[in-house]
């Protein structure tokens, strides 16, 4: 069975020879750690870990031209810098800088005017939204054996990170017409986007970004996302069912526990990457939704740092997960951080497919 048809089978609770492996989220400072403690420096990692190869067409539908990545200020102890969504943000220079969040300054959207001006790189018809060589692509990807995904933007998560979440919270009561008017027009822009790729190149799913909740709940209430954003996912959803994509998952981190109801009236029907710090229970989630809700994550990365008692523990889950017979990819619940050592990764990426691959442990 190939990775496409595996993934593709899998998601639609069909029989499959095993379920997906997928990883490869890390953060930088964790493969520098691993490189000290036994992986080579030479290999790809997906062939390495011995994962599933998966692939993204490449349209982007983010800010384009992004932002200049520029210091404005620097000094032994900090940087002072804009990124490539526009925010300034002072990063401080310690030991694990690379994998800490800096803090933000100030956002380029404070107004109407300002959001005018950000079009300008919201233009849907610029051509460096395709990647070069995109007839070339098309025909290597006619006969690919590997799942191919497009990714469609975000409503709110975009708005988050120009605005700054204090000023989008002020702004959903002091000018919601405002919110509602910046989502409108990403939601144009992203189905302008996207219109080619669907109709010209058979995408097996499609992936939504958010990050619009926090350990204990939403970013937003889900009466606004309820108002705001539940047809214009709709929109976006139908359009992509109409061509043939039928699975649309979001990463958000966080508790999104009561957000899920919406997203699946919206037409997103997978969620990932469970976080578990956050409650995110993917044995709980589908005992509550059965297979109308597909999954990816829900490996609580703090196990992966505790060593192998811990791993066993956290592996449990899977023999329920799979034996649901589909619609739940195992992933660490975000980027695996610096304290996972590489003999305990690769312990559990081991057991992982171990189990996986002996259905005589499934539960029924």
């Amino acid at each position: 069975m190939t990775s496409r048809e595996r993934f593709v089978n899998w998601m639609h609770f069909k029989e499959v020879d095993r379920p997906p492996w997928w990883e490869l989220w890390y953060w930088e400072e964790t493969l520098d750690r691993w490189y000290k403690e036994g992986l080579p420096q030479d290999v790809h990692l997906i062939e390495y870990f011995g994962v599933d190869r998966r692939e993204n067409v490449g349209v982007n539908v983010s800010l384009c031209p992004p932002f200049k990545e520029e210091t404005l200020e620097e000094n032994a102890d900090y940087r002072v810098y804009r990124d490539a969504q526009g925010v300034i943000k002072k990063e401080f220079k310690h030991e694990h800088a690379k994998s800490s969040m800096p803090q933000f300054l100030r956002y380029p959207i404070e107004s109407r005017e300002d959001f005018e001006e950000l079009k300008t790189r919201l233009n849907p018809y610029s051509p460096a939204r395709y990647p070069l060589w995109w007839e070339e692509k098309k025909k290597m990807w006619k006969d690919r054996d590997y799942p191919l995904s497009i990714y469609v933007g975000s409503l709110f998560g975009w708005i988050r990170n120009w605005m700054g979440l204090e000023r989008v919270a002020l702004t959903l009561y002091d000018d919601p017409k405002f919110i509602e008017d910046m989502m409108e027009y990403i939601t144009w822009h992203i189905l302008t986007v996207i219109k080619r790729a669907v109709e010209e190149v058979d995408i097996d799913y499609a992936l939504f970004w958010e990050d619009m909740a926090y350990k204990t709940g939403p970013l937003i209430s889900p009466l606004h996302f309820k108002k705001l954003m539940v047809l214009r996912y709709k929109r976006i959803t139908s359009f992509l069912r109409e061509h043939g994509i039928d699975v649309i998952l979001v990463d958000s981190d966080g508790n999104i526990s009561s957000l899920i109801p919406l997203w699946l009236e919206g037409g997103v029907n997978g969620v990932y990457p469970l976080e578990r710090a956050a409650g995110m229970d993917p044995v709980a989630l589908r005992k509550q939704y059965g297979k109308e809700l597909l999954m990816i994550g829900g490996i609580d990365k703090r196990a992966l740092a505790q060593g192998k008692e811990a791993i066993e523990g956290e592996l449990k889950q899977l023999t329920y997960l799979f034996g649901f017979g589909g619609g739940y990819i195992p992933w660490c619940d975000h980027l695996v951080p610096p304290d996972v050592s590489f003999d305990n990764y690769m312990y559990y990426l081991n057991r992982m497919k171990e189990i996986s691959l002996n259905r005589n442990l499934w539960e029924r």
